[in-house]
């Protein structure tokens, strides 16, 4: 890494732990969403890996059930394993390190800078200057991104009626930040004034 990206990416992280000093505030959510304008009955749905059969962890449930969350608040009705419905939400979503930095060492030690005379006759040395050194490691640091990618098919003939990605960023190390908490603003922040605007980014605080 480059000098200059260096600082570039400590300026940026002391510029987020100025803000968490005087108060924490969520980063905000950019939403993306596109559908035919076409009306969507309320039915049921089931809610389904989009990549297919693969092994569902509690990472990937937990935004399955911030997605099912937002959907039955909209009138829809999850279906369970036992029951066919009549959409399929399909879930995929990423969350990984985007940057990391690390604080400046908690101890600093300064050498010099004053001056010291000494000798029975009169004769002295003086010091001047000075040099400074820190000790430890400073805290580390990661910028997380997280993204929730949703698509509404028809169980008839999986065709897809709408979809919407919602995308955030946050310190690893800051209230709010873990994988259920994270699911359930973007699943909020996705469904908000569903179907929403076709095409169109909006960013949610």
């Amino acid at each position: 890494m480059t000098k200059p990206i260096r600082l570039a990416l400590a300026s940026a992280g002391a510029l987020l732990l100025a803000g968490c000093a005087t108060g924490y505030r969520q980063a905000p959510v950019d939403v993306t969403r596109y559908h035919l304008g076409q009306p969507m009955e309320r039915t049921t749905v089931a809610i389904e890996p989009m990549s297919g059969a693969v092994q569902v962890s509690s990472e990937y449930q937990a935004y399955a059930d911030a997605v099912g969350t937002e959907l039955e608040r909209l009138g829809y009705v999850r279906a369970r394993s036992d029951m066919a419905s009549g959409y399929i939400a399909a879930v995929s979503f990423t969350r990984g390190t985007k940057s990391s930095f690390r604080e400046p060492p908690p101890v600093s030690i300064g050498l010099g800078g004053g001056g010291f005379t000494g000798g029975r006759r009169g004769g002295g040395v003086g010091l001047g200057g000075g040099v400074s050194f820190g000790l430890g490691k400073g805290k580390r640091h990661d910028l997380i991104g997280s993204e929730l990618w949703v698509q509404l098919r028809r169980r008839s003939d999986n065709s897809t009626i709408w979809e919407g990605r919602a995308i955030t960023e946050a310190m690893s190390d800051q209230p709010g930040t873990a994988p259920p908490e994270t699911a359930a603003r973007l699943a909020q922040a996705l469904f908000r004034d569903f179907p929403g605007e076709s095409g169109i980014t909006i960013t949610v605080k």
